[in-house]
């Protein structure tokens, strides 16, 4: 059973009354453990479908299965905002192209935030985002606002913070995008490193197809349609 699945996923928007259909009967899947790369020119609909898959974002047809569960579409029990975040929060995690850490927090609160929405005990928080940071390498900058990391720095912590509630899926949109060459290399390594230590799913939005050739699993969007990449 895949991990998460869409089935005819379609996303329009209107521009000026004008129907743009960025995303057209969309059929795709994600294996548990998978690694899945989108890559598609810019504005053809990639983080649509990653703000689809994340449940950010409502399609306008179609329907959006987790663990073989209706999440999104007309069958899913998931009606409320509440319902659907308290879902996000536990099962997904996001990494984007910018780190979206909070200025005035530190790196271990920026970690311990996903914990802390979800009632977990401060103190078991603490301890867990301690765990994280130091396994990828940020345990000496426990305490360092975002402004005092470096900028591969500042994506090991959000990469933390998506990590926090163990989820099965990470959705990344164009994580490496403000990153220079050579660290944004090592962040690709940090994620196969992720993916095969804590066998988490990734979807990663990248507009660096060498570096998304790395992936098992490769998918291009052009023209609101998803095909696999031979």
């Amino acid at each position: 059973m895949a991990l998460v699945e869409t089935r005819n996923l379609t996303k329009t928007f209107f521009d000026v009354g004008a129907p743009i259909e960025v995303l057209r009967d969309v059929n795709f899947s994600v294996e548990r453990g998978g690694m899945v790369g989108i890559v598609g020119e810019s504005g053809c609909g990639k983080s649509t479908l990653l703000y689809v898959l994340g449940t950010l974002e409502q399609p306008t047809a179609g329907e959006v299965f987790f663990d073989g569960k209706p999440v999104l579409g007309s069958d899913s029990p998931l009606k409320t905002d509440a319902a659907l975040s308290a879902f996000r929060n536990k099962m997904i995690g996001f990494v984007f192209q910018f780190h979206g850490l909070i200025a005035e927090f530190d790196t271990l609160e920026n970690t311990m935030m996903p914990a802390l929405i979800a009632g977990v005990d401060r103190a078991a928080a603490i301890e867990k985002a301690t765990d994280i940071l130091d396994k990828l390498g940020l345990g000496d900058r426990l305490h360092h606002k975002p402004g005092e990391l470096s900028g591969g720095e500042q994506q090991r912590a959000a990469f933390a913070r998506a990590l926090l509630m163990e989820p099965a899926l990470i959705l990344a949109d164009e994580p490496t995008g403000n990153l220079d060459v050579a660290t944004g290399e090592k962040l690709w390594d940090l994620m196969f490193a992720i993916n095969e230590t804590w066998n988490t799913a990734f979807v990663v939005v990248t507009h660096n197809e060498r570096l998304a050739r790395r992936l098992p699993h490769l998918y291009r969007l052009a023209k609101g349609a998803l095909e696999e990449v031979a």
